[in-house]
Order: C-alpha cells, then structure tokens, then sequence
C-alpha cells in the first residue's frame, strides 16, 4: 500500500487548487487551474482525472478519498448552487461526478466550513468541540462547530454570520439585502468605510487613492501610521464584527472564535477592537469567557487543507 492521502480540492472564482493531503495535515504534492478554463464541470472532472491519475503513479499515493470546498457548496445534497462567481449555473452534482469518475468517497461543503474543519483537525481549534471561524476577506465567511460537530441547519447552508444584519437598513450587500455584517467587517467593507468617511476628516494618504486602487494593505498602512481616517475605517469593521459576536456567543456558548484572511492579517487593529465591542455587548454570563485568536492556518494553504480535512473528518468519524 502507497502513503494514504485524501485529494483535497478548493474550487474558486479565479482559481481550482487541488493537492494531496496526508492525515497530519501535510500537503504533499499539489497544483492549480484557472477556473474559466472549463466551460463544463464535466470538464474540470476530466482533466483533474487525468493529472492525478499520473501523480498518484508518480508518488504511490493510495487516495482515500476527495475533499471539495466550493462557494455555495451544499454538504447534504453533494451540489454547488447558484454559485455567483462561478460560471457553472444552476445546481451542479459535483459529488456525483468526482464518485462516478474517481470510484472513492466524495464530500463537499462550502469555502468557509471546509476551513473551519481545517482549523479543528490542523489548526489552532485542535481538541476543541465548541468553537466559531470566521473568514475576513473579500466577504466575511463562518463555520460554527457545536458538540465537536460543524453546524449544517437542516438545508446545508447554516453558520452565515456574515450576512447577519448588523445595521438596520444598512449598506447595499451583495445578497440582496441591507446591512449585512460582510459590508463592514470585510476588505470591501473597509475599503468603502473609506470613501463614505472621507469629508469627514481633514486629511488623510488615502483621500487621493482611486476606490478601485485602495487596498486594505493600503489602509492599514495609514492606519499603523495614526491616519485617523483609516483608524476610523478598522473601528467601524470592529465594531460591527464585535456585536455580531456577541449574539452569536449567546446562541451557541463557543469556547473560543478564531479570525482568518486579509483583515485577520491586521492584527492589534482588528483582534484588540473586536474583543474590546464584543465583551462590551456580551451577556453578562458569557463575559470573559470566550477568546479571539488568530487562525493558525497559513493563508495559502487554508482552503486546501480545508477541503481535505473535510473528508479526513467524515472518514474517521466512520
């Protein structure tokens, strides 16, 4: 028998990463597509076949399984659904192709709870059987896990803090509604932070900045520089994210809540903020109780070691 991996697989809007998985969490060998290169997911399935037929002969790899992370992937029913950013439309029956062309145990859930198991097996969350991920990128993610097992709901699609209203008839958000906390906890929502703020200060390094040039590199520069503009901009993303904590903290009594991605990069700027409003707006009984620590997942390796860990976790389960 060759060394047992699980093909772990992070399906984006701009890239597919796929790499081999070992049960230590240690990726072993791995590469990449573009997304837009296949018209069909058929396709994807094909090609990703072929590849990794020949770097298991290459590196006798015996392949226990495959682990997809995808946006709107659905857990129970094995289909991604009216993903945006993708151009397969409709509901796609990922798990049934990769099972049908692969013949091995196939599992698939969303980006941010493929991460969140990642943490639980690989990161910082080892040992911990009550705790909430969230992913501050270019949106805001979450996975909550309660009893040691990652909350689905009844459809798949449960543990979206990010799209939790945090201001009543707030900013436009890309879901259709108002308000929603990924419009001012995430880069986006900082970087727009920025420009409505902007005639509120007499100065700043970023009033110059073009909206689609600024970058929360950019801002948190001027930040770490005192600029009370971008200051202001991280308090807001804070503020909103702390609150929005605090009421998940009275649903589900996490021991500790763990930040990952671009913004979670900020370090004292939005780690000693979120704690400070969350403990502020916390029941009384959960005060003090609850930690906020960085992920301890590199950031480009995350998703990958998501997917797999995914199905590393229903394997042993088994």
């Amino acid at each position: 028998m060759g060394n047992k991996v699980v093909l772990g697989i992070d399906i984006g809007g701009t890239n597919i990463d796929y790499g081999f998985v070992n049960e230590k969490g240690e990726i072993l060998e791995r590469s990449h597509y573009k997304t837009n290169e296949f018209n069909k997911f058929e396709d994807l399935v094909e090609n990703l076949y072929k590849d990794v037929s020949m770097q298991i002969e290459k590196n006798g790899f015996d392949p226990a399984g495959i682990g997809i992370g995808a946006p709107n992937g659905n857990y129970y029913k094995g289909t991604i659904e009216n993903a945006p950013n993708l151009k397969w439309k409709g509901f796609v029956p990922a798990v049934q192709l990769f099972k049908a062309k692969f013949n091995v145990p196939v599992f698939l859930t969303n980006d941010a709870n493929a991460a969140t198991i990642g943490e639980m097996l690989f990161g910082g969350a080892k040992g911990f059987k009550d705790f909430i991920y969230i992913t501050l990128g270019t949106g805001v993610g979450s996975g909550i896990v309660v009893n040691g097992q990652l909350v689905y709901g009844h459809d798949g699609f449960a543990g979206e803090l990010g799209h939790t209203i945090a201001v009543e008839n707030g900013r436009q958000c890309g879901c259709g509604r108002k308000g929603c906390l990924e419009t001012y906890s995430s880069v986006t929502g900082l970087r727009k932070s920025v420009e409505l703020l902007k005639n509120d200060f007499d100065t700043s390094p970023l009033f110059n900045v073009p909206f689609n040039n600024l970058t929360g590199k950019l801002i948190y520069d001027a930040a770490k520089s005192n600029d009370r503009l971008a200051l202001k901009a991280f308090d807001i993303a804070a503020e909103k994210l702390g609150k929005v904590l605090a009421n998940a903290v009275a649903v589900t009594s996490p021991k500790a809540i763990f930040l990952f991605g671009g913004l979670a990069n900020a370090k004292d700027l939005i780690f000693d903020q979120t704690k400070k409003y969350m403990e502020e707006n916390l029941l009384n009984i959960f005060k003090n109780k609850v930690e906020i620590f960085p992920s301890e997942m590199k950031g480009n390796e995350a998703a990958l070691k998501g997917a797999a860990a995914l199905t590393w976790n229903e394997l042993t389960s088994e």
